[in-house]
């Protein structure tokens, strides 16, 4: 049967019964024993698959593939239900030209005679009838002998057009001498010859020959996954009402699986509340669970099943930890083989590499998991919690202690662990809360029930974690005093955790000052329980909260010097997770203020830590990879920058971060060619910037990317609505009356690096419209004693822009001014504020060179540089477009051609403009159409060109 949920069997009857002659007339009595009637095959082997219905078109495929059969071969590999029977069938009913592909479906226990048989009616039927071809191929009925594999092979060399052989379930085709004469005919049929294979594992070919050489494309699970538009395409075509918001919670929960989704859309379709029962679609749902079992679970051999059902205690597992919780010591090399397939099984890429199923599969595993006897789940939980604490992962050692009854384990843990109990990552995936400590062991031991609160506090279920916390309270009252006081930290360094859950800033610096204030307990200590707690600890708990709410304000000097205090005390105590939290955010606002050196050196410190390994830890790798980013983009190195950022994952989406990911991805998108997406983005970020020097560096970006687009006036304003200067808007109109007074009284955006941001930008909007004088008044002063306080990058523009107004009247002192420019940025190897800036710096720069420098090298390397840039560079387009559209725009079309430009896809284009994707998707279809275009890019293109956009 298909492996693919949404392909179509078609069951034989005696009409689809016939045979070899039957299938290709006109052969009879050709070479090689053509005549010779085989045994009876069915028409629905010869032919693609049915279409599921809805028919879902994914263009993006259907073009891989035929790209892809440009080779000698194209492997469609994957799991079940990943949409291969439907991709392959789509593509082959849409191949234009002749003849079509021949296709042959594989069915389990084919023999070698058998396959052959199919094989040679199929190739017959591609090569009959086509004119201008000559003889046709002697394709034998059986397994070939070697005499006539190679009269065949020669016949289909000879041929003018290749022979296009579409072979679905390939998988099922067990011994290699069964496929050993289709290899020789792909080695030595000079290119005729095309195979695209569907399978749910390597088929038994020789494909490394092929990767090899290059010559084989390979598609798999992730490319087949579903694209966010893919996903409300077939939501719009099955009928679902489901918000656009929605689209992204239902993509990850299915992880973007093609038969999920299709169960997905038919479930939602019968729900008066779509978006809600998203949440609610769980693989343990009965057609999904079937699914599952018999096409996913089912041909794995039990050893497999057995790996995959018991590691499913844990959300991730790697190799040693599967070890460990199943007792097999091959359960990492079982795990490495079914992510080898990938699909249902996936890698991330630390190294010791982490595993996790695929989500749906992850609900039904662990549905299966907790029917399970009760001791013998528990032990599971026991091992898990064994190898957590024993590798430095306390939260996680915490939940499965408390799931698996070790009530002594689980108290030990918050005692000695407390300060790595915090969590950091936003949206945590819900784990399922373990059975609350029974009320004698919480009579005895209060600290077990703050242990459950430390939990489901780690969990995100704050009115789980806030009640275990009242109950742990109740039981303390009547604590000896040197063991109530160490209770009491631990109760604080709770509520503060609770506090940041909740976003109350207020309260988290009230619980940071009541955490600090707690103190060693006085008097004999009896009870080994009421220790004293290192004072480093407290320190570096209190000061990372207290650094993480100065970073979601925006208060980046108070973010940086709590940081560094916690980094410090952390590594005293020995709390490698405290210390990865700090460590990559220290990296980062190093790197924002130009410390590029030591922003890589905290990265790289804390990307080498242990806690940064797999996916728990994907948030503060994240800001380490966002450091390197912005690193790599003030060197003037984009692709590393681009590289560091796609990593950075789920730091962008954090508030401060947010604003410093956007500086970055604008600067790259301009440098692309893109600025009106660069200025979108800016503009976005801007509008959700915590604190004024973030939504400062963001406005003078946006503010110079305007002038340098010609959009002089715009940035003007912009600069005045960031308090720039309070008459700058009016300079237009009355040039005599412009004035660089700032208002009075304290301003937002003002202090430090972002007035003098602000300060640049308006010098360099003035240069830029005409009037070097008033940019030289607007010019901060980047030599005296405050300029150490801006961000490097601010400092450099503001030299730099200093030594081109001044060259026009000074080079010799121009020439100074550039020395001591480069003496600033060489120690950080500073280079994007010298390529990316006016034009007249490279001139500068040449200049410098003959006067001479100290930094020859660099100086020579810029100059280089910036004329390998000059010759790359199109001529200047035509004043005019070269010729208008025959159907012109409408205003709908020109405001979603304008997000086109954009890296966001039709349904974020939607959920901004508040339509339906279907209506964008209309919309998108009319542009290509009136700009006679077929994509995105050759449509951004065009509209260019129009002068449209």
């Amino acid at each position: 049967m298909p492996d693919e949920a949404d392909r179509v069997e078609v069951t034989a009857s005696p009409t689809d019964v016939t045979t070899a002659t039957d299938v290709t007339p006109g052969w009879g009595g050709s070479a090689g024993g053509l005549g010779v009637v085989g045994p009876p095959l069915l028409a629905s082997r010869l032919s693609p698959a049915a279409l599921p219905e809805p028919v879902l078109v994914r263009p993006r495929l259907l073009d891989r593939l035929d790209r892809g059969v440009a080779g000698p071969v194209t492997l469609v590999l994957a799991p079940a239900g990943w949409g291969k029977t439907t991709l392959l069938a789509g593509w082959a009913r849409a191949v234009r030209g002749e003849p079509p592909p021949a296709w042959v479906t594989v069915e389990a226990g084919d023999t070698g005679e058998r396959l052959w048989a199919y094989l040679a009616a199929a190739l017959r039927a591609a090569a009959d009838g086509v004119p201008g071809e000559g003889p046709q191929p002697p394709v034998p009925d059986g397994p070939p002998r070697p005499d006539q594999l190679e009269l065949l092979a020669a016949a289909l060399a000879a041929r003018e057009r290749p022979v296009l052989l579409v072979l679905d379930d390939l998988h099922r085709v067990t011994d290699p001498a069964a496929l050993a004469g289709l290899e020789f005919l792909l080695r030595h049929t000079e290119g005729r010859l095309r195979v695209v294979a569907g399978a749910r594992t390597d088929p038994p070919l020789a494909l490394h020959r092929w990767r090899l050489a290059g010559e084989l494309t390979e598609i798999g699970p992730a490319e087949l996954a579903f694209t966010l538009d893919e996903v409300a395409d077939l939501l719009v075509a099955h009928g679902v009402p489901l918000p656009a918001a929605a689209v992204p919670r239902l993509a990850e929960r299915t992880g973007g699986w093609p038969a999920g989704l299709r169960f997905a859309a038919l479930a939602l379709r019968a729900q008066a509340d779509p978006a809600r029962a998203v949440d609610r679609f769980t693989g343990d749902q009965p057609d999904v669970a079937g699914y599952l079992r018999d096409e996913v679970l089912a041909p794995l051999d039990p050893a497999a099943r057995d790996v995959l059902r018991r590691s499913a205690v844990a959300a991730a597992v790697c190799a040693d930890l599967a070890d460990a919780v199943t007792g097999r010591p091959d359960a990492g090399q079982v795990l490495a083989d079914l992510a080898r397939e990938g699909g249902f099984v996936q890698r991330d890429g630390s190294s010791p590499p982490w595993y996790r199923c695929q989500p749906l599969l992850a609900d039904l595993l662990r549905d299966e998991l907790d029917r399970l006897p009760a001791d013998e789940l528990g032990e599971l939980h026991r091992r898990a919690a064994g190898w957590y604490a024993g590798h430095d992962r306390p939260a996680e050692a915490l939940r499965h202690a408390l799931a698996g009854g070790e009530w002594d384990t689980a108290t030990e843990l918050l005692i000695a662990r407390w300060p790595e109990l915090a969590p950091y990552e936003r949206d945590r995936p819900a784990v399922p809360a373990p059975p609350e400590p029974p009320a004698e062991a919480v009579r005895r031991d209060p600290e077990l029930a703050l242990a459950g609160a430390a939990e489901r506090a780690y969990a995100g279920d704050v009115e789980a974690a806030a009640g275990q916390l009242r109950r742990a309270v109740e039981h303390a009252r009547d604590l000896p005093a040197p063991r109530r006081d160490r209770f009491r930290r631990l109760a604080v360094a709770v509520e503060l955790t609770l506090a940041r859950l909740a976003g109350d800033h207020d309260e988290v610096r009230r619980a940071a000052g009541r955490l600090l204030a707690t103190g060693a307990p006085d008097g004999p200590v009896d009870d080994p329980r009421a220790g004293a707690a290192e004072d480093a600890d407290v320190r570096a708990v209190a000061g990372t909260a207290l650094g993480l709410v100065a970073l979601a304000e925006g208060e980046l000097p108070e973010a940086a010097a709590r940081f560094a205090e916690a980094l410090a005390a952390a590594r005293r105590a020995g709390r490698p997770r405290t210390e990865l939290v700090c460590g990559s955010r220290s990296a980062l606002l190093d790197a924002a203020h130009g410390a590029l050196r030591a922003a890589e050196r905290h990265a790289r410190e804390a990307l080498a830590l242990p806690s940064c390994q797999g996916w728990s830890s994907r948030l503060d790798c994240g800001y380490a990879y966002l450091a390197l980013a912005l690193v790599a983009w003030d060197r003037d190195e984009p692709a590393e920058a681009a590289a560091h950022l796609t990593l950075a994952g789920p730091a962008t989406a954090e508030p401060g971060a947010a604003a410093l990911a956007a500086l970055c991805r604008a600067g790259l998108l301009a440098a692309g060619g893109e600025p009106a997406a660069a200025l979108r983005a800016l503009g976005a970020a801007r509008e959700a910037a915590p604190g004024a020097e973030l939504g400062a560096w963001l406005a003078a970006d946006e503010a110079q990317l305007r002038a340098a687009v010609g959009d002089v006036e715009s940035a003007r304003a912009l600069l005045a609505d960031a308090g720039a200067g309070a008459t700058d808007a009016a300079t237009a109109v009355h040039p005599s009356h412009a004035t660089d007074a700032w208002p009075a009284g304290p301003e937002p955006g003002r202090a430090g690096g972002g007035r003098a941001a602000l300060d640049v930008a308006l010098a360099r909007v003035r240069l830029r419209s005409g009037d070097p004088r008033e940019a030289g008044r607007a010019l901060p002063d980047w030599t005296g004693p405050d300029a150490a306080a801006w961000p490097l990058s601010v400092r450099l523009s503001a030299g730099l822009l200093d030594a081109v107004l001044t060259a026009g009247g000074d080079g010799r002192r121009a020439g100074r001014i550039l020395e001591q420019v480069l003496d600033l940025a060489e120690p950080e190897g500073c280079r994007r504020v010298f390529t990316r800036a006016e034009p007249a710096v490279r001139d500068l720069l040449a200049a410098h060179l003959d006067s001479g420098t100290a930094h020859w090298p660099t100086v020579s390397d810029l100059v280089r540089g910036a004329d390998e840039r000059r010759a790359d560079e199109p001529p200047e387009r035509p004043a005019g477009p070269e010729r208008t559209l025959d159907e012109p725009l409408t205003e709908r079309e020109l405001t979603i051609l304008r997000y086109l430009q954009s890296i966001l896809s039709n349904v974020e284009i939607a959920s901004e403009l508040s339509l339906s994707v279907n209506t964008v998707k209309t919309h998108v279809r009319n542009i290509y159409r009136k700009l006679d275009a077929t994509r995105r890019r050759e449509a951004v293109r065009r509209a260019r060109e129009l002068r449209l956009i």
